[in-house]
């Protein structure tokens, strides 16, 4: 938790982390080194210098390492895993749902366990996929579309294998599906990051909520007109905020773009744990302002109310997580006729309750 220096408290839901295993003893080939040396680059790009770890550290933290970032420096409250399996190179898998649960068995009522899954995958992968719900109870589940499989390189939304999936966890009752779509990493290919695929599947399955990872950077533009048309798209900002501190004028530009096509209400915090930590992300949010220029694109005022949304609500009312009182916004105005009013930058909107 977060607590101003005026004593607001802000509940703060990191809602991308990972527990990876890049040591070199699990590294299948020279792409685990490229791999975990892209996500290095990152690191050492964007956070600042006193808060860099070595290198060694970076390919393994371990559960208590996490925990410490997390909990115990990095304020956050609950924390949401995405497994990533990446067996083509690494030995033991990178990400896996397997190696999340140990964080989660670890400290349960402080970390989300999500699933994984992979249409190419086919028949043997729904049946992955319902038992390892069985075994866990997810609440979301991660795609990762450019992730190699095999002969595949990578594959896109719209095709027919995906729906078995999605129809898969509406049975199974996982709403939430997040859907990798961020900047190349090598070997990965730029192609099967493209988030121009993402309308298809949020068009056919209007019952499901679709959390595009990393917004589809560098394609901001692109994911905001798709956003801007499909009501169940959320934007999870992982990577987004960690520009704030090396590139502000960056994240300013790319945070306007999303509040103005997606609103402040479907936006949801991410560190990218642990490419960076979330300790320096969250304080240096909470002091970001717009400038003036950024401000009237945005056309939602970066108030206090807006950035516990994005730190902790959305994410919270996504995964039913119960948020202490001090934390809760207050009740919404309703309508004599059961409507509630809700706000987007100075527009007020009608919808039914």
């Amino acid at each position: 938790m977060f607590v101003t220096p005026q004593g607001d408290k802000v509940f703060v839901v990191d809602g991308h982390i990972h527990l990876w295993d890049a040591r070199p003893e699990n590294r299948r080939n020279r792409y685990g080194l490229t791999f975990i040396e892209s996500f290095w680059g990152s690191h050492v790009g964007m956070t600042p210098k006193e808060q860099r770890w070595d290198f060694d550290r970076f390919c393994h933290y371990g559960v208590e390492g996490a925990a410490k970032d997390l909990f115990e420096d990095g304020y956050v409250d609950m924390a949401v895993m995405l497994p990533t399996n990446l067996h083509d190179f690494f030995v033991d898998g990178f990400n896996t749902t397997e190696q999340c649960a140990a964080f989660k068995r670890a400290y349960p009522d402080k970390v989300i366990l999500n699933g994984r899954c992979d249409p190419r995958d086919g028949a043997r992968g729904l049946e992955k996929l319902e038992a390892d719900h069985a075994k866990h109870r997810f609440k979301g589940v991660k795609l990762y579309t450019a992730e190699w499989n095999g002969v595949s390189k990578g594959y896109t939304l719209r095709e027919d294998i995906v729906a078995p999936y999605m129809e898969k966890c509406r049975e199974l009752g996982i709403k939430n599906v997040h859907i990798h779509k961020g900047p190349t990493i090598h070997p990965l290919n730029l192609d099967a990051f493209d988030v121009r695929d993402v309308d298809y599947v949020a068009t056919a399955f209007p019952d499901l909520t679709f959390v595009v990872d990393h917004c589809g950077m560098p394609r901001i533009d692109d994911f905001c007109w798709i956003a801007g048309q499909e009501p169940n798209v959320i934007g999870g900002l992982a990577l987004i905020p960690s520009f704030i501190h090396a590139r502000p004028k960056y994240f300013g530009q790319m945070l306007s773009d999303l509040l103005y096509f997606l609103g402040p209400d479907r936006l949801t915090f991410g560190s990218d744990y642990g490419i960076t930590s979330p300790k320096w992300i969250v304080e240096q949010f909470m002091a970001y302002e717009f400038p003036d220029d950024l401000a009237k694109e945005a056309a939602t005022e970066l108030t206090m109310e807006v950035k516990r949304k994005i730190l902790g609500l959305n994410m919270a009312r996504l995964y039913d997580i119960d948020v202490p009182s001090e934390c809760r916004l207050p009740e919404p105005t309703s309508a004599d006729d059961g409507e509630i009013l809700l706000t987007r930058g100075d527009e007020k909107v009608d919808v039914a309750a």
